[in-house]
């Protein structure tokens, strides 16, 4: 989480109004409206899961934690996830179960 969060830090100096614009979009896209945030979050998870990104499953694991997900709504994403990405995403799980270790209240 540390590099992608770092390498993140120098795209948002690098090219300050591309970022600056792609914060936004996600800020207007999160925002609650017919779906809550923890919705958002965990389908960002299930995406995250299908689409094999490890960066993007722990930052939505980590996010979608705060918004009030529990371990056990993240681990029905994930079969939902692995029923629409197949054997792929099912070897991803392995990131979710990083992120719950890392994030995840005790």
């Amino acid at each position: 989480m540390r590099d992608v969060k770092r390498a993140m830090s120098e795209l948002s100096k690098q090219v300050a109004d591309e970022m600056g614009e792609f914060t936004q979009f996600m800020g207007t896209v999160l925002r609650p409206g017919k779906l809550d945030l923890k919705t958002k979050e965990l389908i960002a998870v299930g995406m995250g899961l299908t689409a094999r990104c490890k960066y993007c499953i722990g930052i939505h694991t980590q996010k979608a934690l705060a918004a009030g997900a529990t371990p056990e709504e993240l681990w029905e994403v994930a079969t939902v996830a692995v029923m629409m990405g197949g054997g792929p995403a099912m070897t991803y799980v392995a990131e979710l179960q990083k992120s719950l270790d890392e994030f995840a209240p005790e």
